[in-house]
């Protein structure tokens, strides 16, 4: 490891580290626990340097893109009336109102799988049920479901290959699909549906209502991080219980572990690997100098998995493990979707485990990882039999 910001002390894309991320974020994590790179800069691999950077927004900013970033990408005070429009729509009662849509959704996508036969759960499942669950939970219609569903691949490749043209067309494509859907509620104005995407168009910060820029970039934001955390941790979920099949059968006949049980298998197994920061002044870190300007990458993907915090990172304890688990960040910015990701992946897990009886991997037939930036796996051959 050398003192010089510009030496790599590591390649995130190397064979052997895309091989087995988390083997090797745990590897990291003890040998050089703040890391440059090429590909991530400035990487954060430990539980209290993550805490620290979480904690102190002004040292360590959001405004990490060039691009408007609603309200991710923002510092307080400017991020702060955005975030107070936001978590309205994720109070308790917009959850329990939810619910039941969210429930008739799973169901049906559970009672669709075939019995005994093979099938990719991310494609078949774990996708099908976040696209038709975002979607639901907007306003929006039944026939974005595909051009959402080919728009997250483009988007992924895009980002995998950081093409920034490829990027920058795919932006560009969903925001001709956010534009149609607000057009659409202009037009009818009084007649427009009472959905979240109305609401939304209503709100007011800093007393004027959002521009269709801001709008815009917060929906992405929002269906960006429903799409793929949502998918992802769906898939992590069902292969897990497939390897541990008395903590699969317990949770079935006891519901009420549920929550904190997905909790703990997705702080084992990161469905988000990571969040981005940028420096605002010189400031030492895990024994490292990082210079103001500098990106810095949060990596959930190791600080979730932090041995001085979590002793065998492997070991399921989700009660041990509860009040220091990353998963939904922490801080100002802590997820502000939360409550919806964990009621939606509540009510999806009730739904398959009470039909299903059994669940394992396909014979002869292999599943495979998704690499940084998407955590979980792009292909998940399982089989079933239901109940």
């Amino acid at each position: 490891m050398a003192d010089d910001p510009r030496t790599a002390d590591w390649n995130p894309r190397a064979n052997e580290v895309l091989g087995d991320q988390i083997r090797a974020y745990d590897s990291m994590r003890a040998q050089c626990p703040v890391a440059w790179s090429d590909y991530q800069h400035w990487t954060l691999f430990r539980h209290d340097d993550v805490m620290r950077v979480l904690e102190d927004h002004q040292t360590f900013s959001s405004a990490a893109s060039s691009h408007l970033s609603v309200p991710n990408g923002m510092d307080p005070p400017e991020h702060t009336p955005y975030r107070k429009v936001i978590e309205p729509y994720f109070s308790q009662q917009a959850m329990s109102e939810f619910e039941p849509t969210c429930r008739s959704i799973a169901r049906k996508l559970v009672n669709s799988l075939h019995d005994g036969q093979p099938f990719d759960v991310v494609e078949k499942f774990s996708r099908a049920f976040a696209l038709q669950i975002q979607c639901a939970f907007m306003g929006w219609p039944d026939s974005l479901h595909e051009p959402l569903r080919e728009w997250v691949l483009k988007n992924h490749q895009a980002t995998l290959a950081s093409d920034r043209q490829a990027m920058a067309e795919v932006a560009h494509e969903f925001d001709g699909y956010i534009h149609n859907l607000l057009e659409t509620r202009r037009q009818a104005g009084t007649n427009a549906p009472r959905d979240v995407t109305t609401s939304l168009m209503e709100e007011t910060v800093n007393g004027r209502t959002m521009t269709d820029e801001e709008l815009t970039s917060l929906l992405r934001n929002w269906t960006v991080g429903e799409l793929g955390t949502i998918s992802s941790s769906v898939s992590i979920l069902l292969s897990y219980l497939a390897e541990h099949r008395d903590l699969k059968q317990s949770l079935a006949n006891d519901t009420v572990a549920l929550p904190d049980a997905i909790d703990e298998i997705l702080r084992m197994d990161a469905p988000l690997m990571s969040n981005r920061r940028v420096t605002t002044r010189d400031v030492d870190i895990g024994g490292r100098r990082i210079p103001a300007d500098e990106k810095v990458t949060i990596l959930w993907a190791s600080a979730n998995r932090d041995e001085k915090v979590f002793g065998d990172p492997d070991a399921f304890c989700p009660q041990k493990n509860r009040d220091h688990n990353l998963l939904y960040g922490a801080g100002v910015h802590v997820c502000p979707g939360a409550p919806l990701a964990r009621m939606e992946l509540r009510v999806l897990m009730e739904e398959f485990l009470s039909a299903v009886d059994t669940l394992e991997p396909a014979p002869e037939d292999r599943p495979e990882r998704a690499v940084f930036p998407t955590g979980g796996f792009s292909y998940l051959p399982m089989i079933m039999r239901k109940r």
